[in-house]
């Protein structure tokens, strides 16, 4: 897992300043809290919410300073920890998901957050209602036009340096740049303007699993106080700014989104992951004419030398054609070559095996090829076709359907590409109940489906994940 935050080693000296040790209410004392909180927020006008790590150790994404967190461990001597996940799997908590409910209800007005883990923005917030102040492991953006490319990998660089990519507008071009800063560098305006003028313009300001230790970006929710606003700390560790709080809630954060969500009778919607691909069936004539070279690819939307790290393998077989034997591709770049006879057209499967941390095993996909690629364009509405997706799978509660939402053809060499969504992960949210609450049972909540039609759901037994280098 990588872990990008500009949080600088110095910092570790402020821990000793606030302890590390864990405290939690009692189930009664947390319940009547929670109410508090609640009422808080159903009467808020303008509610904005601040993010540490704690909202993500539900993810499988370790904190800095709690217990087992990254920079305890270090002073401690030990090991770190292990992802449960591959880090671009990580899927968004029970809080993450509680949050788009609120900003989807009119409640929430804007997230300010510490963490590069990138799941605010894949769990559905709206990009122009959040501020990453750290940066994004999984964006890049181009320094000249600005536009912003969020990616289903990790981005290989931290600290605001070049990647290896481009800006694809053909207008521009320029080297794009990693988002995620370094120890040396500071926060950007295109994040800190509007957070500070959101902040200064709620009433509730709602810190969620963070230890406000981090300046100059602690010092946000204090804008509050200043217009009459009032700051909410849920958090397991205390922090600096705990007497700055007109409620102090030591819980964690999905047990007390969740007994709020509960009381304000909001639904948490499910969330559902959406990967992309693209195939790119490219064919030239022999010499004489009698046969078809042709050369099949599957790709990163992202560009041909991105990687696909969702798939684990390929298998291609023929349909009611024993002329052609099939292939297993296990490697990237993923492509198959062939000679086919031009008078025959062919149908092939592909099913695509998916690594561990997808919500199924597999997909397949039907291809039919006759070698004669119309010009004509296919009108796929992009948007909708992806809604239709996201809709279907939330009605039948499983994942593997796919669907394709993009075709293009280039004349020469005679190809076609074809985009292919897929539905790789749906996960539920169980509704709490304030009794739950109360006696201190309550979970986080995440439920996976096991099965769907194309392949059950992985396995509880996931395969060792290789620790990468702390960045730290």
């Amino acid at each position: 897992m990588s872990l990008g935050y500009a949080e600088k080693l110095s910092y570790i000296e402020d821990v000793g300043s606030v302890g590390m040790s864990e405290h939690f209410d009692a189930p009664d004392v947390l319940q009547q809290k929670i109410e508090q909180l609640a009422l808080l927020v159903q009467k808020s006008k303008h509610l904005v919410v601040f993010t540490g790590a704690g909202i993500s150790t539900s993810c499988g994404i370790p904190d800095f300073r709690g217990p087992k967190g990254i920079w305890t461990l270090q002073r401690e001597g030990k090991a770190l920890p292990e992802a449960s996940l591959p880090f671009h799997r990580a899927r968004p908590s029970l809080t993450h998901m509680a949050l788009v409910a609120l900003e989807r209800a009119g409640i929430l007005k804007f997230v300010i957050s510490q963490n590069v883990d990138g799941l605010h923005l894949r769990s559905g917030i709206p990009r122009k209602k959040l501020a990453e102040l750290h940066g994004n492991s999984f964006m890049e953006v181009c320094p000249s036009c600005g536009i912003e490319y969020t990616r289903d990998f990790e981005v290989e660089t931290i600290g605001l340096k070049e990647t290896s990519r481009r800006c694809s507008d053909e207008r521009c071009g320029a080297r794009l740049k990693d988002t995620v800063l370094d120890w040396e560098d500071a926060l950007p305006s295109k994040e800190m303007n509007p957070a500070e003028k959101h902040c200064r313009m709620a009433d509730v300001v709602l810190c969620l699993g963070t230890s406000l230790q981090i300046t100059p970006a602690c010092n946000l929710p204090l804008r509050s106080l200043r217009g009459g606003g009032k700051i909410v700390i849920v958090n397991l560790q205390k922090t600096p700014k705990d007497k700055k709080a007109a409620l102090l809630i030591h819980g964690l954060v999905d047990k007390v989104i969740s007994g709020v969500m509960d009381i304000l009778n909001l639904q948490i919607p499910p969330f559902v992951r959406i990967d992309l691909f693209q195939i790119i069936l490219t064919q030239a004539l022999s010499i004489d004419e009698k046969y078809v070279n042709w050369n099949l690819r599957v790709a990163s939307v992202h560009g041909l030398k991105a990687p696909l790290p969702f798939i684990k393998s390929i298998e291609i077989s023929f349909v009611d054609n024993k002329e052609y034997k099939g292939a297993i591709l296990q490697n990237e770049p993923f492509q198959l070559k062939r000679r086919t006879l031009q008078s025959k057209s062919i149908e092939m499967v592909l099913k695509f095996n998916f690594i561990d941390g997808c919500g199924c095993r597999f997909t397949k996909i039907n291809l039919s090829v006759n070698w004669e690629v119309s010009t004509d364009l296919l009108k796929i509405d992009k948007d909708a076709t992806m809604q239709k997706l996201r809709d279907a799978v939330t009605d039948e509660t499983c994942c593997g359907k796919n669907a394709v939402i993009d075709r293009n053809v280039i004349t020469s060499p005679k190809t076609e590409v074809l985009m292919y969504a897929v539905v790789t992960n749906v996960v539920t949210y169980k509704k709490t109940t304030t009794e739950a609450v109360k006696a201190g049972t309550l979970s986080n909540g995440v439920k996976r489906r096991k099965d769907d039609a194309n392949g059950p759901a992985t396995s509880k037994k996931r395969s060792k994940v290789h620790r990468r280098k702390s960045r730290l």
